[in-house]
């Protein structure tokens, strides 16, 4: 029977160890900040702009918001995080902050490029297992949108109205989805010659089908011998539980290990108003009760089938983080199986991810990297996120004064 360390995620030595008293300062003004709704309100809407009309704002951007939430503008900066992260026991998942191509297919090449050129870094660094991707950084979001249009017809599985739906594209959209299935796989193999997993970032749900068959199509091509490919499952939606043990099935079906990191997810206003706008029903959860049931039962779901299923645990959920790691123990998993990771972002959190790191859990933070004028959206949505997952900027604030009183008395 394996036996781990008792964890407590209000230990905050262990939590800011990596962090000077100046960074902890900083950080703590940046929450304050970011528990105004009124200022992250009119500041989500100006930055974007100020950036694009080239107002000289990107000293301030770099040294609060960029500094707490990405690691770096280019690789070799976000390798200094990195090796930062190293030391406490964290490993990393890179993501080249792209939001999709402007260029056309000139562009969705070059973000294909881009991710490959992650995936060979990441293989020369000594902790970083993984690297994300967006599909919409290599397909064209409306080409995505039609084919989700086609597939919600019919009562098929999801890859045989996936199949029918291609089927069914014009010849010129035939030959465009032919690429973006080609980029897929390059970015795929290269990634299992490197040994580095990809993780498949989940989408708005108009576009989630195909890129779930594009996804499932990748495991059952990389996922046989170890797993390569990861899905990004919400459960704030309602159909995702489902979703999770007809994956599962599918894996068991054709012989392949099913990549599942599990999110609660965003977007939930964008989504119910993208619901009520075109007279659906909405995909999100009644309720945030019904959302931890379902995440915590689908943990619980891949924990016990870890023979067929690679589990990430992404959350920034204390009790589902701490469910996770009680279940590991009381079926005398190690703690280290290859099977199971927990991840956190990068600036959030580091309460749940440093005590795990420091319990022997296999643990990461994900961490963005690029040019701040193309990680601005991933910047503002953290901004919002903070103000409107309850209760998350307080928790921050309270650890981190915690720990700045402590070191004060030490």
């Amino acid at each position: 029977m394996e036996s781990h360390p008792v964890i407590s995620f209000d230990n905050t030595e262990f939590a800011f160890e990596y962090k000077g008293n100046k960074d902890l300062k900083k950080a703590r003004f940046l929450f304050s900040a970011m528990g105004q709704a009124w200022m992250v309100k009119i500041g989500t809407r100006i930055t974007p702009w100020a950036i694009r009309v080239g107002l000289p704002v990107k000293g301030l951007i770099r040294q609060t918001i960029f500094q707490q939430f990405v690691g770096g503008e280019t690789l070799a900066q976000t390798a200094v995080v990195a090796r930062k992260l190293g030391e406490y026991n964290v490993k990393v998942i890179l993501d080249y902050g792209v939001e999709g191509g402007d260029d056309g297919e000139k562009g969705f090449d070059h973000s294909t490029d881009e991710f490959i050129r992650v995936i060979d870094y990441a293989s020369s660094q000594p902790n970083i297992p993984f690297m994300s991707i967006k599909v919409t950084g290599f397909a064209r979001f409306s080409l995505l949108e039609k084919l989700d249009r086609m597939m919600s017809s019919g009562t098929e599985t999801l890859m045989k109205r996936f199949l029918r739906s291609v089927d069914e594209l014009s010849p010129e959209e035939k030959e465009e989805w032919h690429r973006v299935r080609h980029r897929m796989m390059r970015i795929c193999e290269t990634a299992a010659s490197k040994n580095i997993g990809v993780l498949v970032d989940a989408e708005e749900t108009w576009i989630q089908d195909p890129v779930d068959a594009l996804t499932i199509l990748m495991m059952d091509t990389f996922n046989k011998e170890k797993c390569v490919v990861y899905n990004t499952i919400q459960h704030y939606r309602h159909d995702r539980l489902k979703f999770l043990k007809d994956s599962h099935e599918a894996a068991v079906s054709r012989n392949f290990i099913l990549g599942a990191k599990l999110v609660r997810g965003a977007y939930m206003e964008k989504e119910r108003r993208y619901a009520e706008e075109h007279n659906q029903p909405s995909p999100i959860q009644p309720d945030k009760a019904s959302s931890d049931r379902d995440y915590n039962e689908g943990v619980e779901f891949c924990i016990t089938h870890l023979d067929r299923i690679a589990l990430i645990v992404a959350s920034h959920n204390e009790h589902s983080n701490l469910l996770a790691a009680q279940l590991i123990g009381q079926k005398g998993i190690a703690a280290n199986h290859p099977h199971i990771h927990f991840s956190q972002l990068y600036g959030m959190s580091d309460n749940i991810t440093f005590n795990l790191a420091h319990a022997g859990f296999s643990v990461s933070k994900y961490l963005p990297f690029g040019p701040i004028e193309d990680v601005i959206p991933y910047l503002m949505r953290r901004a919002q996120e903070n103000t409107s997952v309850k209760g998350q900027t307080g928790r921050e604030l309270a650890l981190i004064e915690k720990e700045l009183k402590r070191r004060k008395k030490g």
